[in-house]
């Protein structure tokens, strides 16, 4: 399901902006990320914060709450690097909406990396994203769940394009991802490689190594 948005609600609404600058002027911050915070980020708004309190759903230490931060790009598009300042600020979960304008139609993509508490920093994931939406298509209601970490989950596997399995932990899914990622480039690699290849006895070889590639490959997703 790579078309979905949510439908928040109303009891978790936060509706913060947050000045840009509070993240791109701390130390840590690379100039050429300042300068993307500049060049891509028109507004940042706190939109929604999903905790204990708000949504009535147990929390652990490592989900506490989860945040949803509303993006508008000032162009076509938010930097990853961009997403990241922010995720790195702040210890909690962010599902992040970026929102953009293409000649007067609105649209909207979800965005998020999973993120494990650390003793310094968090460790982030790479992103996941759905396509760009239509920002009025109707919203899907959040996914039933019974803790905070279950839903946080559940938001992002139609992300992930890659099914959950019933009882794994979404750091489990986050390395299975990197795994297939992996082996995506191996089975690319031994294509090329079998598409070249003159000699037959090495084809041969080169086809019985790429179906073992593919294989795991289907195991992983």
């Amino acid at each position: 399901m790579r078309d979905v948005l949510y439908c928040w609600p109303e009891a978790a609404k936060f509706g913060r902006r947050i000045p840009k600058e509070r993240f791109y002027e701390q130390g840590t911050v690379s100039t050429s990320t300042r300068e993307r915070f500049v060049s891509d980020v028109a507004r940042i708004t706190w939109a929604f914060k999903l905790a204990e309190p708000t949504i009535h759903l147990p929390d652990n230490e490592s989900v506490p709450e989860i945040q949803v931060f509303r993006i508008d790009a000032k162009d076509e598009d938010v930097s990853e690097h961009v997403l990241a300042a922010i995720d790195k600020v702040i210890p909690s979960p962010i599902v992040f909406e970026l929102a953009r304008n293409i000649s007067g139609d609105e649209q909207v993509r979800m965005v998020a990396a999973h993120k494990q508490p650390g003793s310094n920093s968090p460790k982030i994931s790479r992103y996941f994203s759905t396509d760009w939406i239509a920002a009025d298509v109707d919203r899907h209601p959040l996914p039933t769940a019974i803790s905070l970490p279950a839903l946080y989950a559940a938001l992002l596997e139609p992300l992930t394009e890659i099914e959950v399995r019933p009882g794994e932990a979404m750091s489990e899914v986050a390395d299975r991802i990197k795994e297939v990622g992996k082996l995506e480039r191996e089975v690319a690699s031994l294509e090329r490689k079998l598409r070249t290849e003159p000699q037959f006895n090495r084809k041969v070889a080169l086809r019985r190594a790429l179906k073992t590639k593919q294989h795991e490959l289907e195991q992983q997703r």
